[in-house]
């Protein structure tokens, strides 16, 4: 059986279906408090760890720039350059996380703080190894369809944390200090059995927008099935069978991305020989102002649409991040039964996965048909964050609110690596665009300590201490947060128009 882009694609979804364990910190977040004897904001420190590795990719950017840099051209030789970037990423989660477990247990007794941050960073940081190459490979192997596969293994990504807890709760029963000894074990297993399949294959074939679409709809399948069995376990509880039952519908629907490999395999016929071509000739390059393609990261954030982008980035992901960490106390406060709280959390998740894949589509199609830069997009899911973050604030319905911001949030994930890939070129935007990713516990750290945190403390001081209850508790946090995301539409405004022409010649590249 050929190894093609197709089975490629594949294989990085399953990848990406099993590294998302930092997404499931609240599962083991109890047993590490209580074995280690700390209190909330020790536990807090070692939380921002976890952000901190999982959101500043730049060494893994650098791996895959410094072993695939001689042999682009070649999807042999690249691979095994590929295989060091996802050993790299193993075994940072296998030690990172083994590393826990034991303390957990007790083989090794309460190491000192500083010893369990370096643990959680190294854990947090393998999947930054795995997501570069994954999102990288899909990029160069779909070049006309960025936006399209980065919303496909960033949606599958966003799967990974509810996959991961599915299987936990069917084989351990609820045993929290085994998800981190299953953590250290599984996706490291996974990643060494389906390396070898990624590889770089830019060979030109029909009908790509279809087969990955297929994807796209298995990707929403699984979310939609997640999310039913999520919302069950919260009302009923499940014994044994149920959950392996569940499982193994779940281990049978994500089975499906080889049907659609091997289907898309059989119809696709090669048109042309395999090449290389960049997303804009060096010549059209030229044309867009001072920018160039390929640039490194110094190159990159020497030039104003870097920190445009950043700026922006800043603005929605931050915002984003910071109503999903504190969806609970928002719930709470506005006399959200404990049901509709977890409901809202794993909704959450669902709607986040949308934005990833949805927005990913339509800004390739728009792209394609009308020459729409990217950015606008931006800047469109920001103007309406806005909409979302007053509703939230003002105390308006809380699905409505957080349906609204969880989708454009989502969305950012698929717009800026793509957009990276197209303003820097593709060969350091591993670096590049992971770099822009620090915007993430950049902009956690603003709006949920500097903001949310401390107006919300500052009314349970007024109140004398306890819970705040009552619309007022975070209408002003909102309110600030919708402030927030209409300075990053106007910036990322900025962006689109000064990259219009730029996105007018891959327009008209596509189209000779």
């Amino acid at each position: 059986m050929k190894n093609t882009k197709w089975l490629a694609t594949a294989a990085s979804i399953w990848i990406q279906c099993t590294c998302g364990a930092t997404f499931a910190f609240g599962i083991y977040s109890a047993a590490l408090k209580s074995s280690q004897g700390y209190d909330q904001s020790t536990l807090d420190v070692v939380s921002v760890f976890k952000d901190i590795g999982a959101n500043i990719g730049v060494l893994s950017g650098l791996l895959y720039h410094a072993v695939t840099k001689n042999h682009n051209n070649n999807s042999q030789r690249c691979g095994f350059g590929l295989s060091t970037v996802y050993i790299v990423g193993a075994v940072h989660c296998f030690v990172g996380y083994i590393l826990m477990w034991l303390s957990v247990i007790g083989v090794i007794y309460r190491p000192h703080v500083v010893f369990m941050c370096l643990f959680m960073f190294l854990a947090a940081q393998a999947h930054t190894f795995f997501n570069t190459a994954n999102i990288v490979v899909a990029l160069r192997n779909f070049p006309d369809y960025g936006g399209t596969t980065v919303g496909i293994m960033k949606g599958f990504f966003g799967l990974s944390g509810a996959i991961l807890i599915q299987i936990y709760l069917t084989l351990f029963d609820g045993n929290s200090a085994n998800f981190l000894l299953m953590s250290a074990l599984f996706p490291p297993f996974m990643c060494l059995i389906f390396m070898s399949f990624v590889h770089i294959d830019p060979s030109k074939t029909t009908n790509d927008q279809r087969h990955l679409n297929n994807f796209s709809l298995i990707a929403l399948a699984i979310a939609a099935y997640l999310v039913t069995i999520i919302i069950l376990q919260n009302i009923f509880v499940f014994p044994s069978w149920a959950h392996i039952l569940t499982t193994v519908v779940l281990l049978i629907l994500l089975s499906t991305p080889l049907q659609v490999a091997l289907k898309a395999q059989k119809n696709e016929q090669s048109s042309q020989s395999p090449t290389t071509t960049p997303l804009i000739l060096p010549s059209e390059a030229k044309e867009f102002e001072s920018e160039r393609n390929d640039m490194n990261l110094l190159q990159a954030m020497s030039t104003i649409n870097f920190w445009l982008l950043l700026v922006a980035m800043v603005c929605a992901m931050g915002s984003g991040l910071a109503t999903n960490n504190n969806i609970s106390q928002v719930g709470e406060s506005l006399g959200y039964s404990t049901i509709e709280i977890n409901t809202l959390v794993s909704l959450w998740s669902i709607w986040n996965i949308l934005g990833r894949i949805g927005v990913g589509y339509f800004s390739d199609m728009f792209l394609h048909k009308h020459g729409c830069g990217r950015p606008l997009f931006v800047s469109l899911t920001q103007a309406t964050m806005v909409l979302g973050h007053l509703i939230i604030g003002s105390g308006g319905n809380l699905y409505i609110g957080t349906l609204i911001v969880g989708i454009c949030n989502g969305a950012q994930w698929s717009l800026m690596p793509t957009i990276c890939s197209e303003i820097f070129g593709v060969t350091h935007m591993g670096t590049i665009f992971n770099t822009i990713g620090a915007a993430n516990p950049i902009g956690s750290y603003i709006f949920s300590v500097l903001i949310i945190g401390s107006i919300y403390d500052k009314q349970v001081e007024t109140k004398g201490g306890g819970s705040c209850i009552g619309v007022h508790c975070f209408m002003l946090s909102f309110f600030v947060f919708a402030g927030v995301c209409l300075f990053g539409c106007l910036v990322s405004l900025v962006l689109f128009f000064r990259t219009r022409r730029f996105y007018a010649l891959i327009l008209q590249k596509r189209m000779m």
